[in-house]
């Protein structure tokens, strides 16, 4: 089901009491998330975003604010910059500003900031990151398929130190003693996303050992 679509963000503007789109911004984020370096963090990714969103919306307290920062989360990205949740948080405030909404320009750039290293003190917060890593549990195929569209993007690494560096991300997410905090996602995914963590591992390992 497509939920990136000039509908949806129209609907979300007018749960926000502005009568039209500000300026154009669904054309501008169109064509942010269609940019060739992009193989992941693309308008698939916000669409299973949103699906996600959609069915935790009963545990967010700010929807409106939530499902505006999965629309621009990712807007600014270049996989050799260090600063795109930054970037992306600006772009979000100045299209906030421009639709007069003040009052969502903390909140959303808050969340959005919050996916960088995965750490929020919010309930809210909680929710979105929940949402970004739904994609750690999907079925072994979608996982491996992103996995494979994270290479693509970051495809001017060598082979070994990709392995490496991402083999310790994986690791990380691994260590922790919940991938998901809230319960509705932890039970919808925690195990699954285990599995593809060990393996995916297990693969990297093998590649940077030189092994068959």
């Amino acid at each position: 089901m497509k939920t990136f679509c000039h509908e949806r963000w129209s609907k979300l503007w007018q749960s926000a009491g502005v009568a039209t789109e500000p300026l154009g911004w669904f054309d501008q984020l169109s064509k942010r998330y269609a940019e060739p370096q992009r193989h992941y963090h693309n308008v698939q990714h916000i669409n299973e975003c949103l699906r996600e969103f959609d069915s935790a919306r009963h545990l967010i307290a700010q929807p409106l604010a939530v499902e505006m920062a999965i629309w621009f989360h990712d807007a600014i990205y270049d996989p050799r910059a260090p600063d795109n949740e930054e970037r992306s948080a600006d772009l979000a405030k100045q299209c906030l500003s421009a639709a007069g909404i003040d009052r969502l320009i903390e909140p959303v750039s808050k969340l959005i900031l919050a996916t960088k290293h995965h750490v929020t003190d919010s309930s809210d917060g909680t929710v979105l990151l929940d949402i970004d890593l739904s994609i750690l549990g999907q079925p072994e195929e979608r996982f491996f398929e992103y996995e494979k569209q994270i290479r693509r993007e970051y495809e001017w690494v060598p082979e070994e130190t990709f392995g490496i560096k991402r083999a310790e991300i994986l690791q990380n997410f691994l260590n922790r003693p919940r991938l998901y905090t809230t319960d509705l996602f932890f039970s919808k995914y925690e195990r699954q996303a285990r599995l593809n963590l060990e393996k995916s591992i297990r693969i990297l390992g093998n590649v940077t050992d030189g092994a068959p």
